[in-house]
């Protein structure tokens, strides 16, 4: 069929054609965002999810909600070797430039500034043109303790958000890749503004292993934030993910070929757009059938092989690819580390430095104290076809 007029979008954050099983999600984060802005204490919230069950999609929708009410928006991606203070001070900036710049002076604005430029000078960020143009607020924001000083500035910007007669929401992906004096600073910093009911929120969103970041950072975490587990889409879910905007295109698929897609695709949302996508280019006409589909399944699978697995696999050294093939060798987890460890034929404290190096990089995390799992769905499997010459033999 005509690939113009394909509705699939697979992509990172990519929005999907039909945003389908996360309707009670979206609601509670609008309450949320109409209660904070109303003056009301609502909770933070970090959604947590394995890679492709479209948390940066939600992240985004989320956005637009709070566009839509009137929020200023300050929005961010963790990275690897990136502090949280360089990635915030520039969207700060550009928001409180922005409160600077509606009708009427508004002093808690220009004090929402200084305090900035104390921000700037308290941690060193070095970024190109991060100037205010005004002096820094003595004695605020510039002790060099970023718990303190980040919490000020919040604070400030929540201040100047309210006298503009709006709120502000923080909106933060990839939160695991935080470290712990981050995560720490961060949540202090909303602990002072629910302390003062100030209307500023924060939505992240992250991987399993952010909520032990979180309570390893802060044990009151738990009290400030909500932590919704966002999983792959039920099989009713999923199918109405395939079958509505191809239906919106005139085009069906057959019963067996949509169990086919739900049951390869475990319901998570990125493969179902994956998978869509190479089922609506491989058709020649509607309905779509089972045949189609087998062939999407290995279209599919060489493109995640070529780009979505193997940008991850190619940021492994040689042990983590050992560690990660001796994982998947066990099957569908998770697998107790000890396991693991003898399938890689070491003892499981020599090899407790290497599972953490992964989990840092996000590759796997812990469901429950001693276990060990991919964060990537489909990534074990990933991990057979890419080393199947790998055996117990090679053990060390």
């Amino acid at each position: 069929m005509d690939p113009l007029a394909n509705p699939f979008s697979p992509g990172a954050g990519s929005p999907p054609p039909e945003l389908a099983g996360r309707d009670e999600l979206l609601e509670q984060a609008r309450i949320t965002l109409g209660r904070v802005k109303a003056g009301r204490f609502e909770q933070s919230v970090m959604l947590v999810g394995l890679r492709g069950v479209g948390k940066t999609v939600l992240l985004n929708r989320i956005r637009e909600i709070a566009e839509e009410q009137g929020y200023g928006v300050v929005m961010i991606e963790a990275t690897e070797g990136r502090s949280l203070p360089e990635l915030l001070v520039p969207p700060l900036r550009q928001l409180l430039f922005r409160f600077d710049a509606m009708a009427g002076v508004s002093e808690k604005v220009k004090r929402g500034l200084r305090v900035l430029r104390s921000f700037i000078g308290s941690v060193k960020v070095k970024i190109a043109e991060v100037e205010v143009g005004l002096d820094a607020e003595k004695g605020t924001a510039d002790s060099g303790d970023l718990e303190a000083d980040l919490a000020e500035l919040f604070l400030s910007t929540a201040d100047a958000g309210q006298d503009r007669g709006t709120a502000v929401a923080v909106i933060i992906d990839e939160i695991q890749y935080l470290d712990e004096k981050e995560m720490s600073a961060l949540i202090m910093a909303v602990h002072r503004i629910s302390q003062r009911q100030l209307p500023l929120v924060l939505f992240g969103a992250g991987l399993p292993q952010l909520v032990g970041l979180a309570g390893r950072s802060k044990s009151y975490a738990e009290r400030l934030f909500r932590f919704p587990d966002v999983g792959p889409l039920s099989p009713d879910d999923a199918a109405e993910a395939i079958e509505g905007p191809a239906r919106a295109q005139g085009v069906e698929f057959t019963p067996e070929a949509l169990r086919e897609l739900v049951q390869v695709t475990e319901g998570y949302p990125y493969f179902l757009q994956e998978w869509g996508s190479q089922a609506w280019n491989l058709a020649l006409s509607s309905p779509i059938d089972l045949a189609v589909v087998e062939r999407a399944t290995v279209a599919a699978l060489r493109k995640l092989d070529q780009s979505f697995f193997r940008v991850r696999f190619d940021r492994l050294t040689p042990r983590e690819k050992e560690y990660l093939r001796a994982l998947a060798e066990l099957g569908a987890g998770p697998h107790r580390s000890g396991d693991v460890a003898d399938a890689v034929g070491v003892k499981i404290q020599s090899i407790a430095p290497l599972r953490s190096g992964l989990i840092r990089k996000g590759m796997i995390y812990s469901p429950a104290h001693g276990d060990t799992a991919f964060t990537v769905p489909l990534f074990d499997q990933f991990m057979l076809r890419t080393m199947p010459e790998w055996s117990r033999t090679q053990k060390k």
